[in-house]
This record gives C-alpha cells, sequence and structure tokens, in this order.
C-alpha cells in the first residue's frame, strides 16, 4: 500500500485528496504548513509528496530545497498541487527539483489518472520493494446509475468506477433518474440517502413499485446515516446494503458486481 503525503493548508482542499487517496487505497499522510511537512517527510519517508505552494511557515519553493538537499528524500518524487499558475510556472517548478505539477482545483475524475505515473516511476526507482498484487476485477462491467444531487458525489464515483470499465449514467433527483431508467434500465443503482423534493426513501418505492425496475439492485451511498432504523428501514424497502463515505473503492466495486451478477448482495 503506497503511502502519500499531502503538504496542503486549504481545509477543503486537504479534505478532498485525502478521500480520493483513500477511495483508491493508498494511504493518506498530512501536513498543513510547510515545516511541518518537512518534518513529516523526514518521519514518514512516504512514497510520494503533494505539495501545495502557497503555505504558511515554509512556502512550497522551501519545502522542495530542504527535500532536495536530503540524500534519503531527494529521490521521493514531490509533485506541486497550486492554483496560482502562470506562464513559465511549470518550468520554473522542475527546475526547482519537483517531478511534476498538478493544477488547481483538483478534478476528482482525473486526479489518481494524473498522479499514478509519480508512483509507477518511484516503484521502479526501487525494484527491490514487492509490490502487491493488484485486485481480481470483474471481467464483465454494466451500466451504474447514480442519483445524487452533489456534482461532486457524482464526479467521486465517476472517478472510481470508469476506470474499471464501468459505464456511469446520473440523475440529480429521483424523477430524472426514473425518466432515464424507463429508456435505458441500468444494471445497478447507486443512490445518495438525503436528497431534496424526494429522498432515497422516495426513489427505492418507486423503483420497487414498477414491474420493469424492481428486480434492479439498488445500493445506498451516504455520507451520514442516523441509525441502525434508517438502515433497517432501507433493507425493508428492499435495499441490497448500504455503504459509508469515504468509499472504499475495492469494496465498492464488489458489492456492485456482486449485486449485478445476483450471486450475492452483501
Amino acid at each position: 500500500m503506497t503511502r502519500v503525503l499531502v503538504i496542503e493548508d486549504n481545509p477543503a482542499s486537504l479534505e478532498l485528496i485525502v478521500y480520493l487517496l483513500k477511495a483508491f487505497g493508498h494511504t493518506p499522510l498530512s501536513a498543513r504548513d510547510g515545516l511541518e511537512g518537512i518534518e513529516a517527510a523526514r518521519r514518514e519517508s512516504p512514497d510520494l509528496i503533494l505539495c501545495d505552494i502557497q503555505l504558511p511557515g515554509a512556502d512550497g519553493h522551501e519545502v522542495c530545497r530542504q527535500l532536495k538537499q536530503d540524500k534519503v528524500l531527494r529521490n521521493i518524487p514531490l509533485v506541486a498541487v497550486t492554483a496560482y499558475a502562470m506562464v513559465g510556472d511549470r518550468e520554473k517548478l522542475l527546475s526547482e527539483g519537483f517531478n511534476g505539477y498538478l493544477s488547481k482545483p483538483i478534478n476528482p475524475q482525473t486526479f489518481i489518472t494524473e498522479m499514478t505515473p509519480y508512483l509507477q516511476a518511484r516503484a521502479m526507482a526501487a525494484p527491490s520493494i514487492t509490490q502487491p498484487s493488484p485486485p481480481n476485477l470483474p471481467a464483465t462491467q454494466g451500466i451504474v446509475l447514480v442519483v445524487d444531487n452533489s456534482p461532486v458525489n457524482v464526479k467521486l464515483s465517476r472517478s472510481l468506477l470508469e476506470p474499471l470499465g464501468y459505464r456511469v449514467t446520473a440523475a440529480k433527483s429521483v424523477d430524472e433518474a426514473m425518466k432515464m431508467m424507463a429508456e435505458q434500465p441500468p444494471d445497478v443503482i447507486l443512490s445518495d440517502l438525503h436528497m431534496p423534493d424526494k429522498d432515497g426513501f422516495d426513489f427505492i418505492r418507486e423503483v420497487k413499485a414498477d414491474e420493469k425496475l424492481r428486480e434492479i439492485p439498488f445500493v445506498f451511498i451516504t455520507s451520514t446515516l442516523w441509525g441502525d432504523r434508517e438502515r433497517d428501514r432501507g433493507l425493508s424497502l428492499g435495499a441490497a446494503q448500504f455503504i459509508i463515505r469515504p468509499i472504499d473503492s475495492m469494496a465498492l466495486v464488489d458489492a456492485i458486481e456482486s449485486c449485478r451478477t445476483k450471486k450475492r448482495c452483501v
């Protein structure tokens, strides 16, 4: 399991990056200013460092200078992550010693793909380290309908599922989802629980009341679960399961594939 140090003082950006790293099976480490980041790098010796440029204490340029002067840490890939991008900035950062550059705002759908080459370069530089074998993924993928009024949540679901071969369609509301399914039923429904107007419970009732849709596996995904009563309520209405954010990517894939093939719904 790869360990990624994120040096970022913006809480929202840090939370998103940490979320994505966890979702794809990486172990995130975090620091909220440059000096703390340098100390964390020396203490943890991570596989990759993502560093904002505008930082309190010591900015990204100083972080880079100190890390690249360290004989132990200089070979750890160091990637700049910043919103302040001007013509020539990328070249300047690379000349300072950064191994790469990612721009803000972070795009959840492409972030992991953009970050992966730096991890691969690290792995190639250390062939003596045995890398874990990738998990067995389903050979045949299907259509997953994601119903969520949050664009960020939809992007996260796409970023998790589309790289693995699933076709993801999305709806912002229950009514929009029902119209879409009338034209093309999905293999699995992945629905948020808390939505305006009609919520997830309203949605599953409509799905299970429709003879053409009632057999489609229905999975709730939510950031908040009020208690066992809500979970029991959803299961009694016909949900296959509840998944709580932050998402374990392979657990989500396993649940979706299990329900899609109707072998089991855990």
